[in-house]
């Protein structure tokens, strides 16, 4: 079987973490399975490279980043290393030339003042470089072969530095040449995250969640057979364990339902990351790397069903609710659009959408710090339908969106009334409700300073605390 295991920051923020990763990847090795690694920065240190860049575009570039950074991983580097002088000055220098590459870079950009995109991506992949020769030299130390791979000789990318899009066939041929004779003759290649390069060779980053989905876009080119995402919770939740004491791991849930629970809150897995596995039909797993004998949470097409429907609740906080009403708003084309066109000008995100019927309102959600920018934007782009009083107001509300998910919720009679009832006898207030026509969400706006009770509500009103 070929496996590709990603791990997060946690998962190889210091010396004996990135031991344990080495570990995981060996045993696995060990019991036959060809093994790609896919390696985060150490936690911390990506902050840390945008931090020295913003400050270095202001003119207060200090080396002492690029120090202290050197001292982590040369420290890491002693540890996983032990007392082999070939292979400790080969990591050392590597890491050095890294670091003196990113102090090159941040000197210019405090000369000429100016952090664009490109520059921003070439600094802060710096991380991944890093960690990735470590992580191979302890793999090493374990007893197996092992090369640190820059993604930017791999992964293939267009030239949208800060989120870049993988160009599959490319990246398939690159990773046949370069991995496949690694796995072929036993080494667990391991592989920078976050990163790639366009066809030009120019680094690009690939954006929110980038190390799993490097290894998703790893896993489809290389037709692997799973994708193991450590990180380090139990995998995914049925809500929220700080704020459900009940909350229990999933044992399994299907692309959809993960897409779902990304969106709408839940930190584990970005709906983004799991494409190029899901159209592959790719499963992928979320595992714990401080607590590796838990089962975790598959990932995969079909999913497991629950029987209540509904799989699990989350929610998204530090929203506003825009509301845009009026009587006169009934039957005059045109106020829907124009409202959307300005709130896209802004470049905000809109949650959710509700609008009834009648017209006489239209309400979404919106990051609370987009708010004060749009409202203001609105209030100056229908300045003419409020003054002629074709709308009346236009508010904004602190709020929070509840979500309750689940594939088998689509034709399940009696869902939305166990939802509305749980809330009913919480004597907790829906503001606002949507749901899609897949079906595999109900999406409710509450006050912000009862979401929790809703989420623990509609967590006990569909006993998601046994096991289905």
């Amino acid at each position: 079987m070929l496996i590709v295991m990603k791990f997060g920051g946690t998962s190889v923020g210091s010396p004996e973490r990135i031991a344990e990763a080495a570990r995981l990847a060996v045993a696995s090795a060990a019991q036959g399975h060809q093994v790609v690694v896919v390696t985060s920065a150490m936690s911390g240190v990506t902050n840390a490279l945008i931090d020295a860049a913003q400050s270095a575009s202001k003119g207060q570039w200090t080396a002492a980043v690029s120090q202290q950074l050197l001292e982590r991983h040369r420290a890491a580097a002693e540890t996983l290393i032990g007392t082999d002088p070939v292979r400790k000055t080969a990591t050392l220098d590597i890491l050095g030339r890294r670091l003196d590459r990113f102090e090159k870079l941040c000197y210019g950009l405090s000369m000429v003042h100016e952090l664009t995109p490109r520059l921003l991506d070439a600094i802060s992949g710096t991380g991944e470089m890093l960690a990735a020769p470590l992580v191979a030299a302890a793999i090493q130390a374990q007893g197996r072969g092992s090369q640190a791979v820059d993604a930017t000789e791999v992964i293939v990318t267009t030239d949208q530095f800060g989120g870049a899009e993988p160009l599959m066939d490319d990246t398939a041929r690159k990773c046949a040449a370069v991995l496949q004779p690694m796995l072929a003759a036993g080494e667990i290649p391991v592989v920078t995250g976050f990163i790639g390069a366009t066809a030009d060779g120019v680094l690009t980053t690939l954006g929110r969640g980038g190390s799993d989905y490097s290894a998703a876009i790893l896993g489809a080119a290389l037709d692997a057979d799973e994708v193991w995402i450590w990180t380090d919770v139990d995998g995914v939740m049925t809500a929220n364990p700080s704020e459900v004491a009940g909350a229990r791991t999933l044992p399994e849930i299907s692309y959809s339902e993960a897409s779902e629970l990304a969106y709408y809150g839940a930190k584990v897995l970005h709906y983004k990351t799991i494409l190029p596995a899901f159209r592959k039909r790719i499963p992928v797993r979320i595992l714990n790397s401080f607590n590796p004998a838990h089962p975790g949470t598959r990932v995969t097409v079909e999913g497991h069903p629950s029987a209540s429907g509904v799989k699990a609740v989350t929610s998204i906080r530090g929203v506003s609710l825009i509301a845009i009403s009026g009587t006169g708003m009934q039957g005059i084309p045109g106020i829907v659009a124009k409202a959307f066109d300005v709130v896209a000008q802004q470049q905000a995100n809109v949650l959710m959408i509700s609008q009834a019927s009648s017209e006489n309102n239209i309400c979404f959600v919106i990051s609370s710090s987009e708010a004060g920018r749009v409202l203001k934007a609105l209030r100056s782009a229908l300045e003419v339908e409020l003054l002629r009083g074709n709308i009346e107001e236009i508010a904004e509300q602190p709020v929070a969106v509840v979500a309750a998910i689940g594939d088998r919720m689509r034709g399940t009679p009696g869902i939305a009334a166990t939802v509305f009832g749980a809330l009913g006898t919480a004597g907790i207030n829906v503001v606002a409700i949507s749901q899609g026509s897949s079906e595999r969400n109900i999406s409710l706006v509450v006050d912000a300073q009862d979401a929790s009770r809703a989420v623990r509500a509609l967590h006990d009103a569909f006993q998601l605390d046994r096991q289905a």
